[in-house]
């Protein structure tokens, strides 16, 4: 890898599965600084990324005040964890970004994309704001679980233009939510199964709009979680780095 990278791991088990969890991030060769923020928890089992919007002093705040947030909340909740408590987190994080953006000029927001598994195993959570996602590997089959919260992602599916044109370029820029808007709107909470042999993948947009379904596919079926997040990572670089990249790869295993 021709840059730096800032990676972390961690491994977990719960009542009947053990998981193993790896994350990583590079600036990429748009922009002078990262402000992508991810967080892959040491002691409990969640992970969470988000993206920043734009690449000034607002972009980094938003980051800086949305993961900390999410990760500090959780933990507290712990290990009463689900809906209510994670709505309750959601609500905190976008007052924390609104309150972090106060009397600046500069837009402050960011995507956030968490996965959380309940203490038994088995149930987790996956909490959406923004167009970083969130994919499962379940078999052989990768499948995207979150929508993205764009004007893109909006006029493609009703078919307002097609997907390569000039017009859902402009729009995939459009956020219709995010962490730190205005309205406060409601993250998306989807309530997932987590079973033995699953594989999730994290990403920000630095990875999911430069490396193809089929080479995330791979390096998840081949890989274990670390390396897999490596792969996914030099993938990005090698497409043009066009943006800041970043990975979770967490994998589930029979406890052991």
């Amino acid at each position: 890898m021709n840059q730096d990278a800032d990676y972390q791991a961690s491994r977990f088990t719960l009542t009947d599965l053990t998981l193993e969890m790896a994350g990583g991030s590079v600036v990429g060769n748009r922009y002078r600084d990262n402000y992508d923020v991810l967080h892959v928890d040491p002691a409990l089992p969640f992970v969470v990324v988000a993206d920043g919007m734009g690449d000034g002093a607002g972009s980094r705040r938003a980051g800086t005040a949305a993961v900390p947030t999410f990760a500090a909340l959780v933990r507290e909740a712990w290990p009463e964890i689900g809906a209510d408590r994670l709505r309750a987190v959601a609500g905190a994080v976008q007052t924390a970004v609104l309150e972090a953006g106060r009397g600046s000029p500069q837009l402050t927001g960011c995507t956030l994309t968490g996965l959380v598994v309940e203490p038994q195993g088995g149930q987790g959570w996956v909490v959406q704001l923004g167009d970083s996602r969130a994919y499962r590997l379940r078999g052989d089959l990768l499948e995207l679980v979150t929508t993205d919260h764009t004007v893109a992602w909006l006029g493609v599916l009703h078919g307002w233009y097609p997907t390569d044109s000039p017009a859902a370029a402009r729009a995939r820029y459009q956020l219709t939510r995010y962490a730190g808007h205005p309205a406060a709107p409601d993250a998306d909470l989807l309530a997932v199964t987590v079973r033995p042999g699953d594989t999730w993948l994290l990403c920000t947009d630095g990875v999911s709009d430069q490396v193809s379904y089929h080479v995330m596919r791979e390096a998840l079926i081949r890989s274990e979680p670390a390396d897999a997040v490596r792969t996914l990572l030099r993938a990005a670089l090698d497409a043009g780095g066009a943006d800041n990249a970043s990975a979770v790869v967490v994998r589930a295993r029979p406890a052991s």
